[in-house]
């Protein structure tokens, strides 16, 4: 029978997750410089709308269809067929709302990759891209854990994506950063934030939306839920708390961006384990979550020369894969009788799943991507040129840019092409005057 409060809670949540993907947009967007605000959020709230097509066209189906074989859905609820007013299977909710649920949570995982290639892909290749990563790499990821796959016959546990959305967007996104190469100028020009105070309401709105994302995982309003919501603030304020810390002893200054990813790494290290771990183990997972994320960003991204750009990988990814793990040793039946327990419980065997569905996600996320860049990149280019890189991405990509009055430094070929005038506004009648240039 369906439950009234629990439709209420789940439908509440769907809309919480909803807000993140806007939200990150704003977090993405602060961080790039002024000349690509625009298109890094237009990345985000574009894929709201595509993605939610995709998703309940074909999405929904392949993911949580009939299983065939252990690795795909089949197709019995294309165009969401079949589902009608059912209530969902074992559940006490519409199945409507699980779909409107699940939506969220295959909008939001395209959009942070767009963190880890800012300010240098082309918008045409860009939807191309993720629609197809949507449909051949999220789709079947989210199958195998969630969809009854051969990852959830193993064992593998995922409360709310720590496999399916943050190792397999942070992963891919990496993969994407070096097939693209670097910023022009990276490593010798400076590229900062440039508005900090954007960021950090995108944080805000990301950590408002993440208890819909990992309580409303519990699909009713339950104890469950009351659980995962104080697991995801103990480790989103724990992780906070040693990201600050860390930053402070090397750098010798507690900064605001430090502040917001660190809250961001929190809530993406407890993913994967709010609805199976006590709220102790969640506040430690979450201030090594911190640490980790720190050492990513700060030491391994100097070191190994990538540029990802937002630090999709060093959050995301790494920040995932530590949660993953951390589920499979602090996971216990006392919190959820329907996990497992994790080895600080007794039972190596959920480790080893974690173990191996991690490096299945890494897999599927570096071949699938290298595979769907090189077929998006033979149809159309991805990498913006020169020329319009210098310009920035929102004049070029959109015809706008997100101030007024704003100007750019244009490169010598720009330079010639302008005269004497370098405004973006300027630079947009020309281009729109004289399209075959």
């Amino acid at each position: 029978m369906i439950d009234t409060g629990d439709t209420a809670w789940v439908l509440i949540s769907a809309a919480l997750v909803f807000l993140m993907t806007p939200g990150l947009g704003f977090f993405y967007g602060g961080m790039v410089r002024s000349k690509n605000v625009l298109t890094t959020i237009m990345q985000s709230f574009f894929i709201v709308a595509m993605i939610s097509v995709e998703w309940l066209i074909l999405g929904y189906t392949m993911t949580f269809g009939a299983d065939v074989g252990g690795f795909i859905g089949s197709l019995e609820k294309f165009g969401l067929a079949n589902v009608g007013m059912n209530v969902l299977e074992n559940g006490t909710i519409p199945e409507l709302a699980f779909v409107a649920f699940q939506c969220m949570f295959a909008v939001i995982t395209p959009a942070l990759i767009t963190g880890a290639f800012a300010e240098r892909m082309k918008f045409r290749a860009f939807t191309l891209f993720i629609l197809l990563w949507a449909i051949f790499i999220y789709n079947p990821m989210a199958h195998w854990v969630w969809g009854g796959g051969f990852l959830a016959q193993l064992g593998a546990l995922d409360f709310a994506g720590g496999l399916v959305i943050h190792i397999l967007s942070g992963v891919s996104g990496l993969t994407l950063c070096i097939l693209l190469g670097k910023r022009r100028g990276y490593g010798r020009t400076a590229m900062l934030p440039h508005n900090l105070p954007m960021t950090v309401l995108g944080a805000a709105l990301l950590w408002f939306g993440w208890f819909g994302f990992n309580a409303g995982s519990a699909l009713g309003a339950n104890a469950l839920a009351a659980n995962a919501f104080i697991a995801s603030q103990g480790a989103a304020a724990a992780a906070t708390v040693s990201w600050v810390l860390l930053e402070w002893v090397r750098s010798g200054k507690p900064t605001v961006l430090g502040a917001a990813s660190g809250c961001i790494a929190g809530l993406v290290a407890i993913t994967p384990a709010a609805g199976f771990v006590a709220p102790m183990p969640a506040i430690f997972i979450g201030f090594v979550g911190g640490a980790v994320c720190y050492g990513a960003v700060a030491v391994l991204k100097e070191k190994m020369g990538y540029d990802d750009s937002l630090d999709a990988f060093g959050v995301h990814g790494l920040g995932g894969t530590w949660g993953s793990i951390a589920t499979g040793l602090f996971a216990t039946t006392s919190v959820n009788p329907a996990g497992a327990d994790g080895l600080f419980y007794g039972d190596a065997h959920l480790l080893m799943a974690q173990v191996i569905s991690t490096v299945v996600a890494y897999a599927l996320a570096i071949v699938g991507s290298f595979l769907l860049y090189k077929i998006v990149n033979a149809i159309t280019p991805m990498r913006a040129d020169e020329a319009e890189e210098t310009a920035g991405l929102d004049i070029v990509e959109h015809g706008e840019h997100g101030y007024t009055g704003e100007t750019f430094s244009a490169s010598p070929m720009l330079s010639s092409f302008l005269g004497e005038s370098a405004d973006a506004a300027s630079f947009s009648s020309t281009m729109l005057e004289n399209p075959g240039k």
